[in-house]
């Protein structure tokens, strides 16, 4: 079966995945790599792809001047200052924020600015802490700074089955009465396990109630445009090379001006103090950005964001966002196609099955004539040698992963109070009792094509018919 090019049914059924054209000359010219090694990259939510252009325009950059470390009024040193001021402005442009409203703090990656905020967070017995349940472990993890401060932590569940929150209880837990401290509602824009997209009008009515916003737009900003001239967040924590691919260690978080003003810091160091003093015990905090920067920012690959800014600029994220639509609304159709001889399904997808409410990300479980999940590490293992890029696991989002599988509470508990009694993740599956995991997730990009689709549903129909593999498997990573 001849799988380049789309099919007449689909260009009928998706006018606009034609219209995006210029993608495709993009990635013959400028993503080589991926012919190079005849790969179909479906990992997009765990990492971009980085075109030659973006790394021939940055590195024409490293070598054509000197750049110092940005602290300091030399000529080289001025040179760094300037173009990491370029490219604070250039991601304030990228999302249409108002500088007088917002500030780029640059961080290593979203995870670090989640660190950053949770740590300068008045989280204390009066305060509030809300998140949703399908949130990242790196928004997940701002729970263990509220607790030290004793303040209370609420969870939005997901509904079953399409793993959507619960708006009805979140609209509750809204509403509940200040007790006079910080409020801090957090929520994905869109699931990095599932794809679910949660209505940004949220950050709007939240606020209106008190809190203060953390949207977490890592998945969703690769593929949709963040307005924040429409929409207002108080924290926005972001990666780029989840963006752009390149470059690695470097995110940032952007955050309104009078949210900052409510964070404290709880150490200066390098770069933060506008003057400190070992004879007075003392140190005057910068504002931000600089003040919630530690050390020297890296100012040899911070300009890289806004050559990789430009970059999807000129991809155009209208096109990328209709491409990955369509493709997402034919790859969720032809799953549903692929059937055992006993008409069972080969794929349980987990999540909405309209592709209108989420983004290019699809998390299934591969299933055999009985029912029961093939391992995951046996899809990935066989996605390797097909050349398909996958990922499995939980994805860093227990929350989701509980959900979907099925997770009850107290036996979740009951294996954490026991974790004495295993030491990886294989010993914590086989001590709750699970077979397997079981989840794959494949996630499409600013150069994903039909050929992708195609590819990959024509190798998960080699799963028809086959009985649950028994064998040893390569150990899990963690989870």
């Amino acid at each position: 079966m001849n799988i380049s090019a789309p099919s007449s049914a689909f260009l009928a059924q998706h006018p606009a995945y034609a219209a995006a054209a210029a993608l495709d000359d993009i990635r013959r010219d400028e993503y080589p790599q991926l012919a190079a090694e005849r790969l179909t990259y479906l990992d997009y939510t765990g990492a971009g792809l980085a075109s030659l252009r973006q790394l021939q325009e940055h590195f024409a950059w490293l070598t054509a001047e000197v750049h110092g470390n940005p602290h300091s009024p030399n000529r080289p040193s001025l040179k760094s200052t300037e173009a990491l001021d370029q490219a604070r402005d250039d991601v304030l442009a990228f999302f249409h924020a108002d500088p007088e409203e917002y500030v780029v703090v640059f961080t290593q990656n979203a995870t670090g600015a989640l660190h950053l905020l949770g740590e300068s967070f008045p989280f204390t017995a009066d305060a509030q802490l809300l998140m949703t349940s399908d949130n990242h472990n790196s928004v997940l993890g701002l729970r263990e700074f509220a607790r030290r401060g004793h303040t209370p932590v609420a969870y939005l569940p997901m509904t079953k089955g399409d793993l959507r929150a619960d708006e009805a209880t979140w609209h509750h837990l809204l509403a509940t009465p200040s007790t006079g401290g910080a409020r801090l509602f957090a929520y994905p824009a869109q699931s990095n396990f599932s794809g679910v997209r949660h209505d940004l009008a949220w950050v709007k009515a939240a606020q209106e109630c008190g809190w203060r916003v953390l949207l977490d737009a890592a998945a969703w900003v690769p593929t949709m445009p963040l307005n924040l001239s429409i929409v207002h967040p108080d924290f926005v924590p972001l990666s780029f090379y989840k963006m752009f691919g390149y470059p690695t260690g470097v995110g940032c978080l952007i955050a309104r001006r009078e949210a900052v003003d409510q964070l404290s810091r709880p150490w200066f160091s390098g770069g933060t103090v506008l003057a400190s003093s070992l004879a007075a015990d003392k140190a005057a905090m910068l504002p931000a950005p600089a003040g919630f920067e530690d050390g020297t920012p890296d100012f040899l690959n911070i300009p890289a964001v806004s050559i990789g800014l430009r970059h999807l600029n000129r991809l155009g994220l209208d096109r990328i966002h209709d491409r990955t639509t369509a493709l997402l609304a034919w790859i969720l159709a032809d799953l549903q196609t692929l059937r055992h001889a006993n008409g069972r399904p080969v794929i349980q997808v987990l999540g909405p099955r309209e592709p209108e409410a989420h983004g290019p990300t699809v998390a299934f479980r591969v299933l055999a004539p009985d029912g029961l999940a093939q391992d995951e590490r046996l899809v990935i293992e066989e996605a390797n040698a097909a050349g398909i890029v996958l990922r499995s696991g939980c994805f860093c989002n227990p929350g989701a992963g509980e959900a979907a599988l099925g997770f009850a509470a107290d036996r979740l508990n009951q294996a954490f109070q026991h974790a004495g009694a295993w030491h990886s993740i294989d010993e914590l599956v086989e001590w709750m009792e699970i077979p397997t995991l079981g989840v794959v997730r494949l996630s499409m990009g600013a150069v994903s094509n039909f050929a992708d689709v195609e590819t990959v549903v024509a190798f998960l129909g080699t799963f028809t018919d086959r009985a649950v593999v028994h064998r040893a498997f390569q150990s899990r990573a963690g989870c």
